[in-house]
């Protein structure tokens, strides 16, 4: 179709990379007429070769031409790099917009900058929305889950479209609206976050089973049987797939021992863990799932610590295989839940600060189809959060109930893995955070009083209100500090 078609397009994709490309044809698919636009217009016309009979397109080369031929309002959905890809389109794009046009960013954008950017473009009465898009290219084409933010008035115009191509279950959409300005950018980051921490856990009960004398195709069986429980979730059912393969280029060798274990980021986890650190929220599952991946690509410091460094030689003997591999699933279960409750920790976190109206429950529900950490897990978290308020995903009834039953195999593991020298950095932490939430004292009181001995940093006491100060280096007598 030429620059000059009269048709008029629902919406426009710009960006014509997998992602952007799979998530047009995602919509032509449900029936609306899409406009795409590449600024390689060679590209434009690669995506229409090869698929442009599955519905109906109007592809342009030139982007004014592309913004005309959208009916009022216009949306718009640009799938382009983040940074400084985003900012280039949006200078060049807005001044073709009129006031009440979207313009939806569905790169996995820093939560910061989408704020940013909305509240400049804010004035011009052109709604933006960040927006989080889970599930690779498969998902962009076949249903993805979707966490849109901005304006409540930008999603009644854009959220039919996206709530028609997201993935369903049980009639739900995978897609509803998060909050205004970045929480749908901040969402998508705390679920590439959980998705870390998923992985780590993953990545540690493989290490432990193989550890008891499993192979790797043993192991994949393992996960297997796994996916048919309470662990049913797509990371656990892929991972008994790359378990189970063999190498393209040696049959007799498994792909896994073939890949070197170096594991690098994108740098959502990253973000979600520094943003945890400024609002103070312990997400310490995922921020030692961001270090696990570090400390796998820090091929120096292991090439010293392999040649000097003495410990046990990671053999864990069994008696009973079958009960540790049970051991191991419910301490892989339990590790799963602490992530998942530092994650929407963080989320109800940010929320108040940064007056956001979050439905936790809400986004347990469109993560239970189309993205990574899909699992039947969320289901369980959804009715939890629509039964009642809850500080803490960990006391909820059922969550609570499930995690009693299963500490005692959860304590064993991390136990057998510290014995034997094989690192379980995610499975150990997020037990120690189990253990420091159910406590009913911590350390912390040893560290406020080192604090003021040394810095006259102040302590609160718990018989009476205020901030004191101990005259240590004088004559020790209490006074009050506020």
């Amino acid at each position: 179709m030429s620059d000059t078609a009269p048709q008029t397009a629902e919406v426009g994709v710009i960006g014509m990379a997998v992602m952007g490309s799979n998530l047009a044809r995602n919509m032509a698919h449900k029936g609306f007429r899409v406009a795409v636009y590449n600024r390689t217009a060679s590209r434009t016309d690669e995506v229409m070769a090869e698929h442009g009979d599955e519905g109906t397109f109007l592809p342009f080369h030139d982007l004014a031409g592309f913004v005309a031929s959208l009916e009022r309002p216009r949306r718009i959905v640009m799938m382009v790099k983040a940074g400084r890809g985003t900012d280039a389109v949006i200078k060049e794009i807005t001044p073709l917009l009129q006031p009440g046009d979207v313009l939806v960013d569905g790169g996995n954008a820093y939560f910061g900058d989408t704020r940013r950017r909305e509240e400049e473009i804010r004035p011009t009465g052109i709604h933006y929305v960040g927006t989080g898009i889970s599930g690779g290219e498969v998902g962009a084409l076949e249903g993805p889950s979707i966490m849109p933010g901005g304006s409540p008035e930008s999603y009644e115009a854009i959220g039919p479209v996206l709530e028609k191509i997201s993935a369903q279950v049980d009639g739900e959409p995978c897609c509803a609206w998060m909050g205004t300005d970045g929480a749908g950018h901040f969402v998508k980051m705390v679920h590439n976050g959980i998705e870390y921490a998923d992985m780590q856990f993953i990545g540690e009960a493989h290490a432990l089973l193989r550890a008891a004398g499993l192979t790797n195709a043993e192991a994949g069986d393992v996960f297997e049987s796994w996916n048919h429980g309470d662990l049913d979730s797509y990371l656990v059912e892929i991972t008994s797939r790359v378990l189970r393969a063999k190498d393209p280029r040696d049959p007799a060798t498994d792909l896994l021992d073939a890949i070197r274990d170096e594991a690098g980021m994108k740098g959502t986890g990253t973000w979600t863990v520094q943003t945890a650190l400024e609002l103070g929220v312990d997400v310490s599952t995922i921020s030692e799932a961001v270090f696990a991946r570090s400390v796998s690509s820090a091929l120096p410091l292991r090439t010293v610590g392999q040649q000097t460094l003495e410990g046990p030689d990671r053999t864990i003997s069994v008696d009973d295989r079958q009960a540790f591999i049970d051991d191991v699933r419910d301490a892989l279960w339990s590790a799963k839940v602490v992530a998942y409750a530092q994650g929407l920790d963080e989320i109800r976190t940010a929320a108040v600060e940064y007056d956001w109206e979050v439905d936790m429950g809400q986004v347990a529900s469109i993560w239970r189809d189309g993205c990574i950490i899909r699992a039947r897990l969320l289901q369980r978290i959804k009715d939890e959060y629509a039964a009642g308020d809850l500080t803490t995903l960990l006391e909820a009834p059922s969550v609570k109930a499930e995690l009693a039953r299963c500490q005692q195999a959860w304590r064993r593991v991390v136990a057998r893995a510290v014995e034997a020298g094989v690192p379980v950095p995610g499975f150990s932490s997020a037990l120690g955070y189990y253990d420091q939430v159910r406590a009913p004292r911590l350390n912390a009181a040893l560290t406020q009083g080192l604090r003021d001995l040394f810095g006259a940093h102040t302590y609160r006491r718990v018989d009476d209100e205020g901030s004191w100060h101990v005259n240590w280096s004088g004559d020790g007598r209490e006074v009050r500090a506020d």
